[in-house]
């Protein structure tokens, strides 16, 4: 059996040994660790940010390849800009 190697735009799941659970997509690949983006909310408005370009606030969980093989894979997008 082949181990999965993620990808930017894979939808995974990490399930921990730990109980803990987390999904989302990947964000950032390298060869030592990914990120996945397990949320995302909107920056509040005010003095400092009503000129940014940036309007949301990504919420990131780090992997290490290590950890790569108690990921599940379940789907891919195209880009960024597709749910």
């Amino acid at each position: 059996m082949k181990s999965y190697k993620p990808q930017i735009n894979d939808y995974v799941i990490w399930n921990r040994k730990t109980g803990n659970i987390d999904e989302g997509w990947v964000y950032f690949v390298d060869d030592s660790y990914i990120t996945i983006e397990v949320g995302v909310k909107d920056i509040p408005h005010c003095e400092y940010t009503k000129n940014s370009l940036h309007c949301k606030q990504h919420m990131l969980v780090l992997c290490h390849n290590w950890y790569w093989h108690e990921l599940q894979f379940l789907r891919k997008r195209k880009s960024i800009y597709d749910v």
